[in-house]
């Protein structure tokens, strides 16, 4: 079963052209669902699982899987859905979010599609499982859901926005008095916790819920003066968004000769120098794990002090 994750190598070419591939599954019931490949380690049938006393109720217990111990999330049951039964013919979906490895309990691997994030569009207010959906998509005249596994995991242990003392240094926040940080990304979860991370030292926020929603307000802000582009201190976006994603973003800031001076970080769930090279492959300044506050606050504080 690890072969559907076979020729990763090759993924590496989409950085940079807005395309990316989803790795499609069911729960329960006929729905199709989907992650994000960059994300999975391996596909597998669930080894040998121990419950955990007092765990969380999405929680089914853990496995080992290459030397660490992995909590097994019941991902039907974490969504709201009937949970899936556990037996011998489980299957599992080993992840990395944040540096942090998980198991995600789902009822049958499709296949992996290569798709555009034009493709991907965000998730329609109404649906009754949106607010676990961070977009969705069609495959053969049939919608994907693409989860939002960032509130899953939230849910289950829950990330802090505080910052270590050390790094309130309110005087120098004061020297950028008036200028904003630019937030990008598509999950609420996330724009809450870097927007309350950045508030927290005392600066401004401006969110987009996607790349080109980000895009398309800079270039408005470029259109309207200098001034308006010079108030955004920096743009720190998310790499997975529908629509255009924050490599492509980064791509279009960086070929803009109005917008090419902006600081851009890359804030995501991705982790590892594979993926610190395919930021600095498209400009990015820096690269930052998500739901790590004190490594945000050190890294905007940083920057305004190169500024002189």
């Amino acid at each position: 079963m690890s072969g559907v994750l076979a020729s990763v190598d090759q993924r590496t070419k989409l950085v940079g052209e807005n395309r990316l591939e989803l790795l499609m599954f069911k729960l329960v019931g006929e729905q199709t669902f989907a992650i994000n490949v960059f994300k999975v380690q391996e596909v597998l049938n669930l080894p040998n699982l121990t419950e955990m006393p007092q765990r969380h109720s999405s929680i089914c217990g853990v496995t080992h899987f290459r030397g660490q111990t992995v909590p097994v999330i019941n991902l039907s049951q974490a969504i709201g859905m009937r949970p899936l039964e556990v037996n011998k013919e489980s299957i599992i979906i080993v992840t990395e979010y944040n540096r942090s490895v998980q198991a995600f309990l789902v009822g049958g691997i499709k296949q992996i599609v290569n798709m555009t994030w034009e493709e991907i569009m965000p998730p329609p207010r109404a649906a009754g499982r949106a607010h676990y959906l961070t977009a969705i998509t069609r495959h053969q005249e049939k919608l994907i859901e693409i989860i939002d596994v960032e509130k899953v995991l939230s849910e289950i242990s829950p990330s802090s926005t505080d910052v270590s003392e050390s790094f309130m240094d309110n005087d120098l926040v004061a020297t950028v008095k008036g200028r904003f940080v630019l937030v990008v990304d598509d999950s609420p979860v996330a724009i809450a916790q870097a927007k309350g991370t950045l508030e927290k030292l005392g600066l401004s926020v401006i969110t987009a819920s996607n790349g080109l929603v980000a895009h398309q307000m800079l270039l408005k802000w470029a259109d309207e003066s200098k001034a308006k582009v010079d108030e955004c201190l920096m743009v720190l976006t998310d790499a997975e968004m529908p629509e255009m994603d924050g490599y492509r973003l980064t791509t279009e800031i960086r070929q803009d000769e109005r917008l090419k001076h902006l600081q851009v970080i890359m804030h995501t769930s991705l982790s590892g120098s594979f993926n610190q090279a395919m930021a600095e492959r498209v400009g990015c300044d820096r690269l930052l794990s998500k739901f790590q506050p004190d490594e945000l606050a050190e890294a905007v504080l940083s920057y305004i002090k190169s500024m002189g």
